[in-house]
């Protein structure tokens, strides 16, 4: 019994803590600041991370496979461009988007088979690719902005859907079809075994290279998804869109419990840490916190997040 309590207590170590510090925290931000405790800021915090919490659930794919993807937030930027001047040349709603997100796939697809041709390191891949992509959207736009799109499209990232924009609920979607495809299906439990011991995976037959180009098509999928929706929300494709975005997910990915080196996953706890950095984000940004110490704080939760999660990986070893 004290075992299986043991164990359980580890697990969702966590989710624990996290669960502990956002309590903390927003009790301290509504005494600072009484209007930190209203519906609004509330909702303000859901519209603002909604679209961050569909990145970091594919980041959590990417992460627990062993890999990374360093080039989600210039994907972000060049299928939203592409989409955007799809739809100004006259392309329809629909098949604009549809344009965006086949460009996700197509990315995500030349960052995973270069990784499994070269074997070579998926940071230094991915760093790579992130400098390519976002040069096309500057060669694309000329580093202008495409703007003034259809009402029909903008409602996805401003329209009023039971009192929330539309992206909230979006992301609910895409996590509850992200669970059971990452606990209850082959291909999830293949990635997660692939992060933690590949060769074993290999010997059994699986073609794992499938498996690790797929992942990528997948965060592929969710960063243009994350573009879909910015643009709408700005009434506008910007090459500089998404920028430093891969951090922010990678960030919430360690703090939520999924080890850099893969071989497990924790949806919950990325769920959760995407949250707690949007009601730190936004507690700073209602006490007047300069954005500059902002960064500067992200940074330092980034720093201790890898460091407790490289502490925590060899007290397992």
């Amino acid at each position: 019994m004290k075992n299986n309590i043991k164990v359980l207590s580890n697990k969702y170590a966590s989710i624990i803590l996290m669960c502990f510090i956002l309590i903390t925290i927003t009790i301290f931000l509504s005494i600072k600041e009484p209007y930190f405790l209203t519906l609004k800021n509330f909702i303000n915090i859901l519209e603002a991370n909604s679209y961050k919490m569909i990145l970091a659930i594919g980041m959590t794919f990417i992460i627990a496979s062993g890999a990374i993807d360093l080039s989600v937030g210039s994907i972000i930027s060049l299928s939203a461009i592409v989409m955007g001047i799809s739809m100004k040349s006259g392309v329809n709603v629909f098949s604009g988007i549809l344009i965006g997100i086949t460009l996700g796939i197509i990315l995500g697809l030349f960052n995973g088979t270069i990784i499994h041709l070269t074997s070579i390191n998926s940071l230094i891949i991915t760093l790579a690719t992130s400098s390519i992509f976002r040069g096309l959207s500057l060669i694309l736009t000329r580093g202008t902005p495409i703007t003034k799109f259809d009402s029909s499209f903008l409602y996805l990232g401003t329209g009023d859907l039971f009192g929330m924009e539309p992206g909230v609920f979006i992301s609910i979607v895409i996590l509850v079809i992200a669970i059971p495809l990452m606990y209850s299906m082959k291909w999830g439990n293949y990635l997660k075994t692939l992060g933690g011991n590949e060769k074993a995976l290999k010997r059994t037959g699986v073609r794992t290279g499938w498996y690790r180009v797929s992942s990528y098509m997948y965060m592929g999928v969710m960063a243009s998804i994350v573009g879909i929706i910015i643009t709408a929300r700005l009434n506008s494709a910007e090459p500089n869109a998404g920028l430093g975005m891969e951090l922010d997910a990678v960030t919430a990915v360690i703090m939520g419990g999924t080890p850099l080196s893969g071989g497990k996953a924790s949806l919950a706890g990325t769920v959760i840490a995407v949250f707690l950095l949007g009601l730190i984000r936004n507690g700073l940004t209602v006490m007047s916190v300069s954005s500059f110490y902002q960064q500067f704080v992200m940074g330092l939760i980034l720093l201790f997040a890898i460091l407790i999660a490289e502490i925590k990986e060899h007290k397992t070893v």
